[in-house]
């Protein structure tokens, strides 16, 4: 029995090596076959985000003018409107309807007195495969106001907005050059996150394009700032959900930074023990939960959080500059990719 015994645990070390080798293997070569769309392009449209830019629109978006973009408020109507005339300036195009940019979302949605809200939809077509969809998400609301006081809400989430206006100026850019997506992009703007995720939530129950043709979501929800844990690091971002339902995604996302931007990528909150629970609360979830690959970008909580101090010149801009280029620059591989990215894992 003794000899036995041993003979089994040897056979089961032997296949667990084989399989480790065969994973390692597998990995090695899907590494070795991301290869960048057109990395000089992406380069040189990538730097066309600018801190500069991103700097004036937030001064203007996290101004008292919209009073903390309280959902179903007139604060975030004039949110939705700035939003929605950006994107006319640009000459970017709503999925919708030429000139409503607007999914509404009725009040008897919402379980509580708000009489209705809509998220901002905005895209741009692509040139080969335009039904397969990247979707670049980020909320549009925050905190209102509070005993006479603004929640200005510039990191949560002004800084994602921000981004993904610059974002798709970028990818304008370079489709007005003739090197437009191959795959279409949608450029999302959810209302009331503030509320449980509401405004994506609603999204992916009345999606304008079939979940099943979107490759994946990558979400934006508060990239402009230093958590406590970088003070003296403050090169990074934090991913979250980046390898739950897709190696491959994980792997472009690594490339891509490695490639332009070099950032140190942190997965300390992709922990599936993660106490924060963070993969859960913003709006990249309500994508996740159709078994659609996501990344959650996020700098981290710092003491200005959910208070009326987060304001525009706590922003870090160079830095924000940077993540918005890594974001930009992985949606453009995932959009210009021969393959849609493979999902090999299920919720």
């Amino acid at each position: 029995m003794k000899i036995l015994s041993i003979t089994i645990l040897s056979w089961f070390a032997l296949v667990g090596s084989c399989s480790n080798e065969r994973y390692t293997t597998k990995i090695e070569n899907l590494k070795k076959s991301i290869v960048i769309s057109d990395s000089l392009e992406l380069a040189t449209y990538a730097q066309t985000i600018t801190a500069e830019e991103l700097k004036t629109h937030l001064y203007k978006y996290a101004s008292a003018e919209f009073e903390g973009r309280e959902t179903g408020t007139k604060g975030q109507r004039k949110a939705v409107q700035f939003i929605k005339e950006y994107y006319m300036s640009e000459g970017i195009a709503s999925p919708i309807a030429d000139t409503s940019y607007f999914q509404p979302i009725p009040a008897s949605y919402f379980s509580n007195t708000i009489k209705g809200s809509e998220n901002v939809l905005a895209y741009i077509k692509g040139r080969e495969k335009p039904n397969e969809v990247v979707v670049i998400s980020a909320h549009l609301d925050h905190e209102g106001i509070k005993d006479g006081k603004i929640y200005y809400g510039a990191d949560d989430d002004g800084s994602g907005t921000v981004a993904i206006m610059e974002i798709a100026q970028a990818f304008k850019m370079a489709a007005e050059n003739g090197m437009g997506p191959k795959r279409s992009i949608l450029f999302l703007h959810v209302t009331a996150e503030e509320l449980g995720l509401e405004g994506s939530r609603y999204y992916t129950e009345n999606p304008i394009f079939p979940l099943e043709n979107t490759v994946c979501n990558l979400n934006i929800d508060m990239i402009g700032r230093i958590d406590k844990t970088h003070e003296e690091d403050d090169d990074y971002i934090y991913l979250i959900g980046s390898d739950r339902l897709s190696t491959e995604l994980h792997y472009i996302s690594e490339k891509m930074n490695s490639s332009f931007t070099n950032m140190k990528l942190d997965y300390t909150f992709n922990a599936e023990n993660d106490r924060n629970r963070f993969y859960y609360r913003s709006d990249h979830y309500n994508f996740a939960k159709h078994n659609i690959p996501v990344i959650f970008y996020f700098n981290g909580v710092h003491e200005d959080y959910h208070q009326p101090s987060d304001t525009p010149d706590k922003i870090e801009y160079d830095l924000l500059q940077k993540r918005a280029q890594l974001i930009f620059a992985t949606a453009w591989q995932a959009a210009n990719m021969e393959s849609r990215i493979a999902v090999d894992k299920v919720n």
